[in-house]
């Protein structure tokens, strides 16, 4: 679940997005990213049309994350109307954390 984004694609499919967009900047060396994948593809799932999620993988687009400032991983920022509204990260984030970044967007 949730589209695959690299930095070519990252304009059309989270800056022009018409719904905000869930962000993940995950490794797939990364435990923390790979506990939070399916509690992370669950939360979009509920939310339906009313919100995107994408996913970055970190390993494959490296250039791409230090231009976005994504440092360490895991990390999720929130996009809605083009803009970056709000971006968490560490080892230790819940997926209640997430939620919250979420609601504050959908409503």
């Amino acid at each position: 679940m949730g589209i695959e984004v690299t930095g070519d694609t990252f304009e059309k499919e989270v800056v022009l997005s018409e719904v905000p967009v869930l962000v993940d900047f995950w490794g797939p060396q990364c435990g923390p990213c790979l506990a939070l994948m399916p509690q992370v593809e669950e939360l979009a799932g509920r939310y339906g049309s009313a919100l995107k999620l994408a996913k970055v993988d970190a390993s494959k687009n490296r250039r791409f994350c230090l231009k976005m400032k994504v440092l360490g991983l895991p990390t999720f920022l929130v996009y809605k109307d083009g803009q970056e509204l709000n971006r968490i990260k560490g080892d230790n984030l819940t997926i209640d954390e997430i939620e919250a970044m979420v609601k504050a967007v959908t409503g």
